[in-house]
């Protein structure tokens, strides 16, 4: 059987892509394809799934993909949470359910669940719930209203017809269930994430700031004084949204986890929530992801939907820093085309955009510190300079993300001596990040960081740039400095 060579052409765009690691996707050459052809530039681990071995196994797999296609990516672990599930069906094709029939679900119930009773791996559901309340079961496809609660069972009336499989999710309405964002199982997973070298860590089901707190004092007890993963809040509940501002402030980015807050929330509430959470995100110096179903018809289709294209585009314009993919490319039939698709997407709509959308952005957050002001000052001399780039020499990757911020959209090429922080700048909207150790020298090394990007065609003789630099080379946290330079 002959395979079509895949399209490696380099698709340049500033929103990243995430793709989720699967059986589709799990693969170095075709990982290689999409991070040489830009389409790839974070790799999801669902830790929903898989063991501690399967997950170290697959991190060297991206990892040596990345270094046959000469570029690094992030590597961000997705923790399950919670499992807010109904039990096991003995019927493997389920059960059909029509509107009127009783449905009892019983927290202390271990067996396999037939029409008469199903258990619930959510053991707290008969303390979080109360008669009139509504349950919604598999992504809210089947509706319940609770008559009763009476010890470890709800007794419910179905709502409406639906095939019910086992493990569905449960949502209720508004929120309200107690569980934490953090299981047991997530502790240990925890512990993996970061011994197989995760970039970033996403927690499900969050509801405070409280909850990113304790996750981050975990990982520095795991750390020690090592370089920690960075933290990403999925805003998925009821709870989240009323608590958003101090979760984005606790976390270093934030999800807009589309599946179960659509449930809690009803659909026609998270558009406009996923402009809101973006713009915060924004706003309040962090930075932003958008998922759930963005190319569900490439599960099966080597094309997507005009649906999607816009729903892409749309959170493209919204500001976002990262599109992600689910099943597309964890086990569907197309996860090169879906990411490529995805690039090709980014790259149009940011040429409608202006080149320096959102300079000057006077509602970021101000804080009285030195590298924010320089990284807005950057960002204001490459509008009325028109320089082609802005160059930042980061030993820890802050500088180039607070450029990132305003949304500008010329080159922001961030050179860090650090292989762990330039993994760690992939997911900033708009930034190149590059490996580079200079000079302790300031002056030679403005020389051989402009000799580099010249000899990478990435800036051309008499072309503008901006550069932002430490007086004190090679020391964190030190950018004091800014220049416009002409490339000699």
């Amino acid at each position: 059987m002959t395979h079509t060579p895949r399209d490696i052409t380099r698709i340049r765009h500033n929103t990243k892509i995430i793709a989720t690691l699967g059986p589709a996707s799990n693969d170095a050459a075709l990982l290689r394809d999409m991070i040489e052809a830009g389409c790839l530039n974070v790799v999801r681990f669902n830790f929903s799934h898989g063991t501690a071995d399967e997950h170290a196994a697959n991190a060297r797999t991206v990892r040596h993909a990345a270094e046959q296609a000469g570029r690094e990516v992030a590597i961000m672990a997705d923790l399950q949470g919670p499992k807010i599930r109904i039990g096991k069906i003995a019927d493997p094709d389920g059960i059909v359910f029509e509107a009127g029939d009783t449905l009892l679900l019983d927290a202390a119930f271990a067996g396999t669940g037939t029409r008469e009773r199903i258990g619930l791996d959510y053991r707290q559901l008969p303390a979080d719930v109360r008669a009139g309340d509504t349950l919604l079961l598999d992504d809210g496809l089947l509706t319940l209203k609770v008559d009763e609660v009476r010890g470890s069972e709800i007794r419910t009336t179905v709502q409406n017809t639906h095939l019910l499989r086992s493990n569905k999710g449960i949502n209720k309405p508004g929120g309200g269930l107690s569980a934490g964002a953090l299981t047991e199982k997530d502790i240990s997973d925890l512990q993996t994430a970061v011994q197989i070298g995760c970039d970033y860590i996403a927690v499900s089901f969050v509801k405070n700031a409280d909850d990113i707190a304790q996750v981050r004092t975990l990982l520095q007890q795991l750390c020690g004084n090592g370089t920690q993963p960075g933290i990403v809040a999925k805003i998925e509940r009821v709870e989240a949204i009323e608590n958003l501002d101090k979760i984005i402030k606790a976390a270093d980015g934030i999800m807009v986890a589309r599946g179960d807050l659509a449930v809690e929330v009803g659909n026609a509430a998270v558009p406009a929530l996923q402009k809101r959470m973006i713009r915060r995100a924004r706003e309040l110096r962090r930075f932003s992801i958008t998922a759930t179903q963005m190319m569900e018809s490439m599960i099966q289709n080597p094309i997507p939907t005009r649906a999607e294209v816009s729903d892409v585009a749309n959170a493209v314009l919204d500001g976002t820093d990262a599109v992600m993919c689910s099943a597309e490319t964890a086990i569907g039939a197309y996860p090169y085309e879906t990411v490529r698709q995805m690039a090709l997407i980014c790259a149009a709509v940011e040429k409608e955009q202006d080149s320096l959308a959102g300079a000057g952005d006077s509602h970021i957050q101000e804080t009285g510190r030195i590298d924010h002001a320089i990284a807005g000052a950057a960002v204001h001399i490459a509008h009325h300079t028109r320089a082609k780039a802005i160059v930042a020499l980061t030993e820890g990757g802050t500088t180039a993300f607070h450029i990132s911020r305003y949304g500008i959209l010329i080159p922001v090429y961030a050179l860090t001596p650090s292989r762990l922080v330039q993994r760690r700048m992939a997911m900033y909207r708009g930034v190149r990040p590059l490996r580079m150790s200079v000079s302790h020298n300031h002056d030679v090394a403005l020389e051989q960081v402009e000799a580099l990007l010249k000899a990478r065609n990435l800036l051309q003789s008499g072309e503008q740039y901006i550069i932002t630099s430490g007086a004190k080379m090679g020391k964190s946290g030190s950018t004091d400095t800014l220049q416009v330079r002409t490339v000699g």
